[in-house]
């Protein structure tokens, strides 16, 4: 029988909580959401914007959970096994400190403006071909989804890999600090949520928060192509590093691309990783993918790990839902390709996904569709932004654009008539628009920031034009 994640001794003293009821033998995960909480899970009844976790106690503990970690003032509120706290968001980090402190494993954090869950996830699937890993869950990647990451880590984990996300300014320091990883690595540095800086060297600043918590004689990750590779440089000079390493397809990269060949299902690479030659298969189209595959065999190097055996791994790495994912549907007529982009967007990942849709095959007859939701969070570049994207849509060979929200109608503007298919203010009418209009050999690829919710257009396609007989979501 294996070991529980935390007795409820451990737990308690780790947060400093007081024991208000029977105190849990065994806790086997930590949840702040009882939607997805297990039996035997620690809640966690944090306050949040819109919603108070305390509010959801009872019925946390209706569901099995081992103990509920409350504030102070409210445990009298409760019946059950409680773990009184003054702060739950600071007894969250407190735990996950304890399970870091705790742990023999290799730590890798990861940020960038564009694909580090996409990454994260590739390094999840190669480390887990060669020892235990843990990693974090979607994008849990803030000020409350690193501690719960950390705090479900296993004792016995040989690897650990976090995602760690911003808005603005100063709030990755304290997350590494946290994590205190071996590795750090950047994926890449753009204009995401440039409202909240001055510029985009102010974005890389931030990025480079990440290396304040690298443990002494860690290893930087940077990547070499990108306009703000000095200004990175920097920070990981200044930080604990004990080396710093570079992946792109820049001549002195350490990780370099030799050779990138996307294809509509795959994409073959020829790398040299410190001068020693590497082929690979990567199973995902797009060349944006390829070069942050990049990063993962530099950590994967840093770590100690098998290279050999990692770049074999890649081969079976498929973009995270909502970014890349595919599903073949039909109408009656024949088969159209939905590519799922639908999870955010900012001006650099909009032309990667151009770019990627061009490589793309169509059927006879078939067009290559874009369905767009609003970029956010670009402050007053915002209007330029957004109509700046007509020329990677001509240049890529997009044949067909539908758009919904007030940002898009200034690409609207700018496209040629015959690029025009629908736009609405929301992303709820567009759907019954872009059903109407596609054919068999169609491929279509939607995307546009989380608040846009373009997800509900990819579902509403699902359901309109039923999935073909026998064809499964393709994650690829």
């Amino acid at each position: 029988m294996s070991a529980p994640l935390w007795t409820g001794a451990e737990a308690a003293q780790a947060m400093d909580a007081s024991v208000r009821g029977p105190l849990p033998a065994a806790v086997g995960g930590a949840s702040i959401d009882t939607r997805t909480l297990q039996a035997d899970d620690l809640f966690f009844a944090i306050q949040g914007e819109t919603r108070d976790g305390h509010d959801f106690v009872a019925d946390a503990l209706r569901k099995g959970a081992a103990a509920a970690v409350v504030g102070e003032g409210r445990a009298s509120s409760f019946e059950g096994s409680l773990l009184a706290v003054p702060d739950v968001l600071d007894a969250l980090r407190k735990l996950g400190r304890a399970a870091r402190a705790r742990t023999d494993a290799g730590i890798v954090a990861i940020t960038g403006s564009v694909g580090k869950t996409g990454t994260k996830e590739a390094l999840r699937l190669v480390l887990s071909k060669q020892g235990r890993t843990h990693a974090s869950v979607a994008s849990y990647n803030n000020h409350w989804g690193v501690p719960l990451t950390l705090a479900r880590m296993p004792r016995d984990a040989e690897f650990g890999v976090f995602e760690v996300g911003m808005n603005h300014a100063g709030e990755i320091a304290p997350l590494t600090r946290m994590i205190r990883p071996h590795v750090a690595l950047v994926t890449a540095v753009e204009a995401v949520h440039i409202e909240h800086f001055r510029s985009v060297s102010g974005i890389a600043d931030a990025k480079g928060e990440i290396f304040e918590g690298l443990e002494p004689g860690g290893v930087a990750i940077l990547p070499r192509d990108n306009p703000h590779f000095e200004r990175l440089k920097s920070h990981a000079l200044a930080s604990s590093a004990g080396r710093v390493v570079t992946f792109g397809e820049h001549e002195a990269a350490d990780v370099r691309a030799e050779r990138i060949v996307p294809k509509p299902e795959m994409t073959l690479v020829e790398a040299r990783v410190f001068g020693e030659p590497v082929a690979y298969r990567l199973g995902a189209p797009g060349r944006h993918i390829a070069l942050n595959s990049l990063g993962v065999l530099a950590a994967v190097r840093a770590l100690g790990a098998d290279l050999a055996l990692a770049a074999l791994t890649l081969a079976e790495a498929k973009p995270p839902v909502g970014r890349g994912e595919r599903t073949v549907l039909n109408r009656g007529d024949g088969d159209i390709l939905l590519v799922d982009e639908s999870y955010n967007a900012n001006p650099a990942s909009m032309r990667a996904m151009f770019a990627t849709l061009a490589g793309l095959d169509t059927g006879f007859r078939g067009r290559r569709i874009a369905v767009l939701g609003d970029m956010l969070e670009l402050g007053p570049q915002g209007p330029d932004l957004h109509a700046g994207l007509a020329e990677p849509i001509a240049a890529n060979g997009v044949d067909l654009v539908f758009a919904a929200g007030p940002l898009m109608r200034h690409l609207w503007s700018a496209l040629p008539p015959e690029r025009r298919g629908a736009h609405t203010e929301t992303s709820a009418d567009l759907a019954a628009e872009i059903a109407a209009a596609v054919r068999p050999g169609d491929v279509i690829a939607v995307k546009g920031s989380l608040g846009s919710k373009m997800g509900r257009v990819v579902e509403a396609l699902k359901q309109r034009l039923s999935a073909s007989a026998g064809a499964e979501a393709l994650e690829r």
